[in-house]
């Protein structure tokens, strides 16, 4: 079973190519600009604004499953226009799609948690475009996964673990928020997952999220404790107060999903735990 990662050069898509290599999986992995590093992954640049490029890609590797990791952010084009490309291609040719979504497909206006039957309703132009490419992907394919996740947390390459050096260094303006909640996950159970969707008959919508829900000052303390940073030095604001557009507490419920699967979601007081520290 040959399984291509699509934006395999990325933070999760690095993570998905490392753990398909250790379980002997054939892997093929693409990259926009530079490909990831490590053997055993076949890349293959992929632009998915291009539908000759995406079917020379899939003519080269007959992918018996296709992961979608890739982020192009808000770029329609990438995010929204790609994802229905590659969704429409994949129900062509009877490949198995996973879809990656985000959490942002949500307003954060909803009184609780959003389960997987909650539908979107996006306040951001990157949720909007990921909510698109959820219906593509949900419309095309009955045999597809929609998988939903939140803030991707790894141990110390993450964007939001970067930043959090940046700002206890002082290098780096910006603030984190006290009341913008959400349900950070390690990029290894989020790997350990998808890949568990992926070589399973499963099909539907999941939502791969920790289950603590945490602001982003929370998070950040978190991980300047187990790096051995001066938490107190992290600038804090509120994202009321901002002009940035997005929900203010996005929790996914992930209890659904979690039944179903065997790897386990971690919340981000256990994996960011101090390792020194016996709570």
């Amino acid at each position: 079973m040959t399984v291509l990662i699509v934006g395999g050069s990325g933070f999760l898509g690095a993570e998905l190519a490392r753990q398909g290599r250790s379980a002997g999986l054939e892997t093929a992995a693409t990259f926009r600009s530079r490909p990831g590093e490590g053997t055993g992954v076949s890349w293959h640049r992929l632009d998915l604004r291009n539908p000759a490029n995406l079917h020379g890609v899939l003519d080269a590797v007959s992918p018996r499953a296709i992961i979608n990791a890739s982020s192009g952010g808000a770029e329609w084009a990438v995010t929204a226009e790609g994802g229905m490309r590659l969704a429409q291609a994949a129900a062509q040719r009877g490949i198995k799609l996973i879809h990656v979504s985000s959490d942002a497909v949500f307003s954060g206006l909803r009184n609780g948690p959003y389960d997987e039957m909650c539908s979107p309703d996006p306040v951001t132009p990157y949720g909007a475009a990921k909510a698109a490419a959820e219906t593509a992907v949900r419309l095309l394919s009955a045999g597809a996964v929609v998988a939903r996740t939140s803030l991707i947390i790894g141990d110390g390459g993450s964007e939001h673990e970067r930043l959090v050096h940046a700002l206890a260094a002082g290098t780096r303006d910006g603030a984190l928020y006290t009341d913008d909640v959400r349900c950070p996950i390690h990029v290894s159970d989020l790997a350990a997952a998808l890949w568990e969707l992926t070589v399973s008959e499963a099909a539907g919508v999941f939502h791969l999220a920790g289950p603590d829900a945490v602001t982003r000052h929370e998070l950040g303390t978190l991980i300047a404790q187990r790096d051995g940073l001066d938490a107190s030095l992290l600038p804090t604001g509120r994202r009321a107060d901002s002009d940035l557009p997005g929900g203010l507490r996005i929790r996914l419920d992930n209890r659904a999903t979690q039944r179903h699967l065997a790897t386990r979601l971690r919340g981000a007081q256990e994996f960011l735990r101090c390792p020194n520290i016996d709570r």
